[in-house]
């Protein structure tokens, strides 16, 4: 797993990464998350970021309205989609202050998850039934106005607890390949709160896995009926267990179970661009 986050990896701000270089590239369609969003703030940072891309060369479609929201699509050089939104991200949730990226223009977290489904109705009723989602909207593609996309969200709503569902009935199934979106991560705030999801799950006949533990947080597993991967992970331990503050992410942290292969692990990995 190579993350991407806020200062302290604080749950909401995460974006992983798997190193597969042997894999195909990712073939879209119906049963996967088709675009990850990022909110970022109303202050005149879309045009910021639309300038930074351009500067960069990387592909995007341009500022674009939906319903109430602007947004930035684009791709990255593997053909991932991504979203800038622009509003009022997570509580608590600063700036990277590291980064090349003003603070005042910086990415403040996860904003929403877009997932292509053939079927409305049954992805929709999994969220709402099983993790307990409400319906907060729909929109129409600014590109295609023939597509529409409803949106759902849990907790207090807004950007940062939303999954969208667009219906493609006319697409082929997806095939998941570099570019793709392997999962997409909920938050349970602890163990407690993490079993009773699991047994929840089970109660509704969802095919879910054991718990897993991932040295920084604890994992379930399982599929939406519409084919999506779907985890929840505990808030904690976090990954400030292992690694001071002030260095948290300048070396390779493995979990105690795989310290002793870690020179073989390590000469399998390729540096990372500085």
């Amino acid at each position: 797993h190579l993350f991407y986050g806020d200062d302290v990896g604080n749950p909401g701000t995460e974006i992983t990464f798997f190193d597969w270089p042997n894999v195909g590239r990712n073939m879209p369609g119906a049963g996967e998350v088709s675009a990850v969003g990022f909110v970022v703030p109303e202050n005149g940072a879309l045009e910021w970021w639309r300038g930074r891309l351009e500067a960069e060369g990387v592909h995007h479609t341009g500022i674009e309205r939906r319903g109430n929201r602007s947004v930035l699509p684009f791709e990255d050089r593997e053909g991932q989609r991504l979203e800038l939104i622009a509003g009022s991200g997570q509580e608590g949730v600063g700036a990277w202050r590291e980064s090349p990226v003003p603070a005042d223009m910086a990415i403040r977290g996860l904003a929403a998850v877009t997932l292509v489904v053939e079927s409305l109705e049954p992805s929709a009723q999994f969220l709402e039934h099983a993790l307990g989602f409400t319906r907060a909207g729909e929109y129409r593609f600014l590109d295609n106005e023939s597509r529409q996309a409803s949106i759902f969200q849990v907790g207090p709503g807004g950007l940062g607890t939303e999954v969208h569902l667009e219906v493609r009935p006319d697409l082929p199934a997806a095939r998941q390949g570099i570019g793709g979106v392997h999962h997409v991560a909920f938050r349970a705030a602890d163990d407690e709160r993490h079993r009773e999801w699991h047994d929840r799950l089970q109660r509704f006949g969802v095919a879910v896995t054991p718990v897993i533990d991932r040295y920084y947080f604890r994992s379930i597993y399982f599929r939406e009926p519409g084919g999506v991967l779907y985890e929840i992970a505990t808030d904690g331990p976090g990954f400030t267990g292992d690694e001071d503050v002030e260095h948290l992410g300048e070396r390779l942290s493995l979990p105690p179970f795989l310290e002793p292969r870690r020179n073989e692990i390590e000469s399998q990995l390729e540096p990372l661009p500085t």
